[in-house]
Protein backbone atom coordinates (compact mmCIF):
# COMPACT_ATOMS: atom_id res chain seq x y z
CA UNK A 1 0.00 0.00 0.00
CA UNK A 2 1.57 3.34 -1.14
CA UNK A 3 1.88 6.29 1.09
CA UNK A 4 -0.81 8.44 -0.23
CA UNK A 5 -3.24 5.61 0.03
CA UNK A 6 -2.14 5.10 3.66
CA UNK A 7 -3.20 9.00 4.55
CA UNK A 8 -6.19 7.98 2.45
CA UNK A 9 -7.43 5.31 4.68
CA UNK A 10 -6.30 6.92 7.99
CA UNK A 11 -8.15 10.13 6.93
CA UNK A 12 -11.68 8.15 5.97
CA UNK A 13 -10.58 6.26 9.62
CA UNK A 14 -10.53 9.45 11.24
CA UNK A 15 -13.98 11.10 9.98
CA UNK A 16 -15.46 7.67 10.85
CA UNK A 17 -14.25 7.48 14.42
CA UNK A 18 -14.12 11.34 15.82
CA UNK A 19 -16.05 12.80 12.87
CA UNK A 20 -18.80 10.17 13.77
CA UNK A 21 -21.08 13.31 15.07
CA UNK A 22 -21.30 14.87 10.94
CA UNK A 23 -24.28 11.79 11.20
CA UNK A 24 -26.00 13.52 13.83
CA UNK A 25 -28.64 16.37 12.20
CA UNK A 26 -28.87 19.51 13.88
CA UNK A 27 -31.39 20.22 16.35
CA UNK A 28 -33.52 23.75 16.54
CA UNK A 29 -34.72 22.03 20.25
CA UNK A 30 -30.98 21.57 21.06
CA UNK A 31 -30.14 25.11 20.09
CA UNK A 32 -32.89 26.61 21.95
CA UNK A 33 -32.60 24.41 25.54
CA UNK A 34 -28.82 25.45 25.15
CA UNK A 35 -30.10 29.12 24.88
CA UNK A 36 -32.19 29.14 27.44
CA UNK A 37 -30.03 27.54 30.11
CA UNK A 38 -27.62 29.72 29.50
CA UNK A 39 -29.41 32.07 31.39
CA UNK A 40 -29.55 32.73 34.81
CA UNK A 41 -33.55 32.73 35.06
CA UNK A 42 -33.55 29.36 32.65
CA UNK A 43 -31.11 28.10 34.58
CA UNK A 44 -32.79 28.33 37.95
CA UNK A 45 -35.94 27.36 36.56
CA UNK A 46 -34.35 24.34 35.25
CA UNK A 47 -33.35 23.67 38.61
CA UNK A 48 -36.38 23.97 40.12
CA UNK A 49 -38.17 21.59 38.12
CA UNK A 50 -35.43 18.94 38.88
CA UNK A 51 -35.95 19.75 42.60
CA UNK A 52 -39.38 19.42 43.51
CA UNK A 53 -40.03 16.64 41.01
CA UNK A 54 -37.47 14.53 43.02
CA UNK A 55 -39.03 16.11 46.23
CA UNK A 56 -42.14 14.08 45.30
CA UNK A 57 -40.44 11.43 44.24
CA UNK A 58 -38.11 10.90 47.85
CA UNK A 59 -41.82 10.37 49.64
CA UNK A 60 -42.87 8.05 47.03
CA UNK A 61 -40.29 5.76 47.43
CA UNK A 62 -40.52 5.67 51.19
CA UNK A 63 -44.38 4.80 50.62
CA UNK A 64 -42.98 2.18 48.38
CA UNK A 65 -40.75 0.69 50.59
CA UNK A 66 -43.14 0.25 53.47
CA UNK A 67 -45.21 -1.72 51.55
CA UNK A 68 -42.76 -3.80 49.78
CA UNK A 69 -41.70 -4.65 53.09
CA UNK A 70 -45.48 -5.23 54.80
CA UNK A 71 -45.42 -7.83 51.51
CA UNK A 72 -42.13 -9.31 52.61
CA UNK A 73 -40.46 -8.24 49.23
CA UNK A 74 -37.58 -6.47 51.54
CA UNK A 75 -35.97 -6.52 54.34
CA UNK A 76 -36.41 -2.92 55.32
CA UNK A 77 -39.21 -0.49 55.63
CA UNK A 78 -37.17 2.64 54.34
CA UNK A 79 -36.00 3.36 50.80
CA UNK A 80 -31.79 3.44 50.48
CA UNK A 81 -32.38 5.99 47.57
CA UNK A 82 -34.40 8.70 48.83
CA UNK A 83 -31.83 9.88 51.18
CA UNK A 84 -29.61 10.68 48.71
CA UNK A 85 -32.24 12.36 46.46
CA UNK A 86 -33.31 14.25 49.35
CA UNK A 87 -29.48 15.54 50.04
CA UNK A 88 -29.86 16.45 46.52
CA UNK A 89 -32.51 18.44 46.43
CA UNK A 90 -30.85 20.37 49.57
CA UNK A 91 -27.90 21.20 47.46
CA UNK A 92 -30.03 22.16 44.85
CA UNK A 93 -32.02 24.66 47.06
CA UNK A 94 -28.42 25.95 48.48
CA UNK A 95 -27.12 26.90 45.31
CA UNK A 96 -30.57 27.97 43.73
CA UNK A 97 -30.86 30.73 46.83
CA UNK A 98 -26.64 31.83 46.23
CA UNK A 99 -27.80 32.13 42.72
CA UNK A 100 -29.64 34.85 43.88
CA UNK A 101 -27.24 37.28 44.94
CA UNK A 102 -27.20 39.20 42.27
CA UNK A 103 -30.94 39.16 42.12
CA UNK A 104 -30.84 42.51 42.74
CA UNK A 105 -29.17 43.84 39.91
CA UNK A 106 -31.90 43.20 37.03
CA UNK A 107 -34.34 44.81 40.18
CA UNK A 108 -31.97 47.65 39.85
CA UNK A 109 -32.08 47.81 36.07
CA UNK A 110 -35.82 47.27 35.74
CA UNK A 111 -36.29 50.25 38.14
CA UNK A 112 -34.05 52.56 36.11
CA UNK A 113 -36.03 51.05 33.10
CA UNK A 114 -39.69 52.00 34.05
CA UNK A 115 -39.03 55.75 35.09
CA UNK A 116 -37.12 55.88 31.50
CA UNK A 117 -39.84 54.01 29.52
CA UNK A 118 -43.13 53.72 31.50
CA UNK A 119 -45.82 51.32 31.43
CA UNK A 120 -48.86 52.31 29.14
CA UNK A 121 -51.07 53.31 32.49
CA UNK A 122 -50.64 54.76 35.82
CA UNK A 123 -51.97 52.22 37.31
CA UNK A 124 -49.21 49.71 35.96
CA UNK A 125 -46.59 52.17 36.50
CA UNK A 126 -47.54 52.28 40.19
CA UNK A 127 -48.14 48.90 40.75
CA UNK A 128 -44.59 48.23 39.04
CA UNK A 129 -43.22 50.44 41.58
CA UNK A 130 -44.74 48.99 44.62
CA UNK A 131 -43.12 45.61 43.29
CA UNK A 132 -39.69 46.67 42.68
CA UNK A 133 -39.57 48.23 45.88
CA UNK A 134 -40.69 45.47 47.35
CA UNK A 135 -38.10 43.51 45.93
CA UNK A 136 -35.59 45.91 47.09
CA UNK A 137 -36.67 44.59 50.33
CA UNK A 138 -36.91 41.32 49.82
CA UNK A 139 -33.20 40.25 48.37
CA UNK A 140 -31.24 41.86 51.16
CA UNK A 141 -33.57 39.97 53.96
CA UNK A 142 -32.96 36.73 51.74
CA UNK A 143 -28.88 37.33 51.53
CA UNK A 144 -28.65 37.85 55.02
CA UNK A 145 -30.05 34.67 56.14
CA UNK A 146 -28.39 32.94 53.54
CA UNK A 147 -24.97 34.32 55.22
CA UNK A 148 -26.19 33.95 58.73
CA UNK A 149 -27.78 30.34 58.55
CA UNK A 150 -24.06 29.39 56.95
CA UNK A 151 -22.58 31.13 59.82
CA UNK A 152 -20.44 33.23 57.48
CA UNK A 153 -21.62 36.64 59.50
CA UNK A 154 -21.94 37.30 63.04
CA UNK A 155 -25.37 37.07 65.20
CA UNK A 156 -25.21 40.29 65.66
CA UNK A 157 -24.13 43.87 63.80
CA UNK A 158 -23.02 47.41 64.41
CA UNK A 159 -25.95 49.65 64.09
CA UNK A 160 -25.64 52.95 62.40
CA UNK A 161 -25.09 55.32 65.19
CA UNK A 162 -22.32 52.78 66.22
CA UNK A 163 -20.62 53.06 62.85
CA UNK A 164 -20.71 56.78 63.46
CA UNK A 165 -19.55 56.33 66.79
CA UNK A 166 -22.02 57.75 68.72
CA UNK A 167 -23.10 54.32 70.39
CA UNK A 168 -22.38 51.08 70.79
CA UNK A 169 -25.82 49.39 69.75
CA UNK A 170 -26.05 46.56 67.74
CA UNK A 171 -28.36 44.64 65.61
CA UNK A 172 -29.62 41.45 65.68
CA UNK A 173 -29.65 38.74 63.32
CA UNK A 174 -32.32 35.92 63.81
CA UNK A 175 -32.32 33.85 60.51
CA UNK A 176 -36.18 32.87 61.65
CA UNK A 177 -36.82 36.76 61.60
CA UNK A 178 -34.94 37.51 58.51
CA UNK A 179 -36.66 34.72 56.04
CA UNK A 180 -40.01 35.97 57.56
CA UNK A 181 -39.80 39.41 56.68
CA UNK A 182 -38.06 38.57 53.23
CA UNK A 183 -41.19 36.44 52.60
CA UNK A 184 -43.79 39.14 53.40
CA UNK A 185 -41.85 41.52 50.58
CA UNK A 186 -42.14 38.96 48.61
CA UNK A 187 -45.72 38.25 49.62
CA UNK A 188 -46.10 41.93 48.40
CA UNK A 189 -44.75 41.41 45.45
CA UNK A 190 -47.14 38.49 44.75
CA UNK A 191 -50.29 40.01 45.44
CA UNK A 192 -49.00 43.21 43.70
CA UNK A 193 -48.49 40.90 40.02
CA UNK A 194 -52.87 40.15 40.55
CA UNK A 195 -53.48 43.57 40.26
CA UNK A 196 -50.48 44.03 37.48
CA UNK A 197 -52.02 40.63 35.34
CA UNK A 198 -55.74 42.73 35.82
CA UNK A 199 -54.40 45.26 33.91
CA UNK A 200 -53.07 43.55 31.64
CA UNK A 201 -55.75 41.88 30.41
CA UNK A 202 -57.66 45.31 30.24
CA UNK A 203 -55.12 46.76 27.76
CA UNK A 204 -54.96 42.95 26.30
CA UNK A 205 -58.78 43.55 25.56
CA UNK A 206 -58.45 47.13 24.65
CA UNK A 207 -55.64 46.14 22.11
CA UNK A 208 -57.99 43.04 20.61
CA UNK A 209 -61.06 45.23 20.61
CA UNK A 210 -59.56 48.19 18.28
CA UNK A 211 -57.81 45.66 15.68
CA UNK A 212 -61.30 44.21 15.42
CA UNK A 213 -62.73 47.80 14.84
CA UNK A 214 -59.86 48.54 12.00
CA UNK A 215 -58.48 46.24 10.05
CA UNK A 216 -59.73 43.23 11.19
CA UNK A 217 -57.96 40.38 12.71
CA UNK A 218 -55.34 39.27 10.20
CA UNK A 219 -53.70 35.89 10.42
CA UNK A 220 -50.68 37.67 12.07
CA UNK A 221 -52.62 39.41 14.64
CA UNK A 222 -54.53 36.21 15.47
CA UNK A 223 -51.26 34.42 16.12
CA UNK A 224 -49.98 37.65 17.96
CA UNK A 225 -53.01 37.74 20.43
CA UNK A 226 -52.99 33.81 20.61
CA UNK A 227 -50.10 34.36 22.51
CA UNK A 228 -50.60 37.38 24.26
CA UNK A 229 -53.66 35.49 25.57
CA UNK A 230 -51.35 32.29 26.63
CA UNK A 231 -48.63 34.11 28.42
CA UNK A 232 -51.28 36.04 30.41
CA UNK A 233 -52.43 32.60 31.31
CA UNK A 234 -49.34 30.92 32.11
CA UNK A 235 -48.38 34.18 34.64
CA UNK A 236 -51.55 33.59 36.56
CA UNK A 237 -51.41 30.14 36.68
CA UNK A 238 -47.60 30.79 37.94
CA UNK A 239 -48.73 33.62 40.25
CA UNK A 240 -51.37 31.63 41.62
CA UNK A 241 -49.46 28.81 42.83
CA UNK A 242 -46.83 31.00 44.48
CA UNK A 243 -49.62 32.86 46.49
CA UNK A 244 -49.76 30.07 48.98
CA UNK A 245 -46.17 29.59 48.73
CA UNK A 246 -45.64 33.19 49.98
CA UNK A 247 -48.50 33.21 52.70
CA UNK A 248 -46.97 29.52 54.07
CA UNK A 249 -43.70 30.99 54.18
CA UNK A 250 -44.97 34.52 55.42
CA UNK A 251 -46.30 33.21 58.57
CA UNK A 252 -44.58 31.57 61.37
CA UNK A 253 -46.76 28.58 61.92
CA UNK A 254 -47.04 28.52 57.98
CA UNK A 255 -50.67 27.35 56.26
CA UNK A 256 -49.35 23.99 55.76
CA UNK A 257 -49.66 21.12 57.98
CA UNK A 258 -47.67 18.51 55.68
CA UNK A 259 -44.64 19.75 53.25
CA UNK A 260 -46.14 18.05 50.35
CA UNK A 261 -48.31 20.90 49.31
CA UNK A 262 -45.31 23.24 49.31
CA UNK A 263 -43.97 20.87 46.79
CA UNK A 264 -46.67 20.76 44.99
CA UNK A 265 -47.53 24.26 44.69
CA UNK A 266 -43.62 24.77 43.81
CA UNK A 267 -43.68 22.39 41.07
CA UNK A 268 -46.52 23.99 39.29
CA UNK A 269 -45.12 27.21 39.26
CA UNK A 270 -41.60 25.79 37.62
CA UNK A 271 -43.69 24.01 35.25
CA UNK A 272 -45.33 26.98 34.56
CA UNK A 273 -42.29 29.62 34.61
CA UNK A 274 -40.23 26.75 32.39
CA UNK A 275 -42.82 27.09 30.30
CA UNK A 276 -43.25 30.81 29.69
CA UNK A 277 -39.72 31.17 29.95
CA UNK A 278 -39.35 28.68 26.80
CA UNK A 279 -41.85 30.17 24.90
CA UNK A 280 -40.28 33.73 25.34
CA UNK A 281 -36.68 32.03 24.03
CA UNK A 282 -38.03 30.28 20.76
CA UNK A 283 -37.16 32.26 17.68
CA UNK A 284 -38.45 34.64 16.89
CA UNK A 285 -38.62 35.89 20.32
CA UNK A 286 -41.70 37.26 21.77
CA UNK A 287 -41.75 40.45 23.77
CA UNK A 288 -42.47 39.09 27.50
CA UNK A 289 -44.05 41.19 30.53
CA UNK A 290 -41.65 43.74 31.16
CA UNK A 291 -40.87 43.09 34.95
CA UNK A 292 -38.61 40.97 36.38
CA UNK A 293 -39.89 37.07 36.80
CA UNK A 294 -41.03 36.80 40.12
CA UNK A 295 -40.45 33.21 40.18
CA UNK A 296 -36.91 33.23 41.48
CA UNK A 297 -38.25 33.89 44.89
CA UNK A 298 -40.07 30.61 45.01
CA UNK A 299 -37.67 28.93 47.03
CA UNK A 300 -37.40 31.89 49.53
CA UNK A 301 -37.40 29.81 53.24
CA UNK A 302 -36.25 26.47 51.43
CA UNK A 303 -33.92 25.74 54.12
CA UNK A 304 -36.17 26.23 56.99
CA UNK A 305 -38.68 24.20 56.17
CA UNK A 306 -36.94 20.95 54.83
CA UNK A 307 -33.64 21.02 57.28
Amino acid sequence: MSRASKLHTLARLNDTTLGSFSNVPSSETLNHLVRYLSTWSGSDKFFTLIQYTLKLIVPFLHWRARLQHRAGIRKDATSNAAPSLASFTSIIGDARMLGRFWGLLPIFQWMISMERNPPPTRTLHTIERLQGWSMLGYYPLEHLYYLRAHNLIPTSIPALSAILGRSSKRISLNGNKLILWSSRFWLLYVVLQFAHLREDRKLLLTRQRNLRKGKGLSVEDKEDLRKRWDSLGNELVANAANLPLALHWSLESGIFANDIWVTIFSLINGIATFRGGWKATALPSVKAVASPDPSNTTDTVEEIKYQ
